[in-house]
């Protein structure tokens, strides 16, 4: 059996980004690997560019990133302001490597990191996973309309 890396990436992860970096600091053409894990298990995600996805990373303030063997499977990030609001981001698990656990480590370890452990309201969008997410104490919220601003 392959082994199982979870990485609690740098800010900004400067190792995946620039370098590809994946498990025990080897290089495995990391971003592109995540390029694939969007694509292929995300609606939202698709077609993502690799120099925007290096943005995106750049102004993360936390990364997580789970691996078997060489290949990413799971994936999540999240944003604050370290006081006030904090927002998840793009938490995704390779559909083969659903139901094993990994969605669970993505969530934990984004709630328990030093940003985001003490953060007052922690903001959250699922299309589908409402039941998962509610295991975290999150909440529906019906008193607030979803506004967006597209590009």
């Amino acid at each position: 059996m392959k082994e199982i890396s979870l990485i609690n990436h740098s800010k900004g992860a400067l190792g995946l980004r620039f370098f590809g970096l994946g498990p025990n600091l080897i290089p495995t053409n990391g971003l592109r690997k995540l390029q694939k894990l969007l694509d292929a298990n995300t609606f939202w995600a698709k077609s993502r560019k690799i120099t925007d996805l290096k943005k995106c990373l750049a102004n993360s303030d936390v990364v997580i990133s789970i691996w078997v063997g060489n290949e990413i499977v799971g994936f999540g990030r999240a944003l604050t302001d370290g006081v006030y609001r904090g927002v998840l981001w793009d938490i995704v698990i390779d559909q083969n490597h659903q139901g094993k656990g990994f969605g669970k480590l993505i969530i934990n370890n984004l709630l328990s990191s030093k940003k985001i452990k003490h953060i007052k309201k922690l903001y959250l969008m699922t299309t589908n996973k409402k039941l998962f997410y509610s295991q975290f104490d999150f909440k529906e919220v019906t008193s607030q309309k979803l506004l967006i601003r597209e590009i």
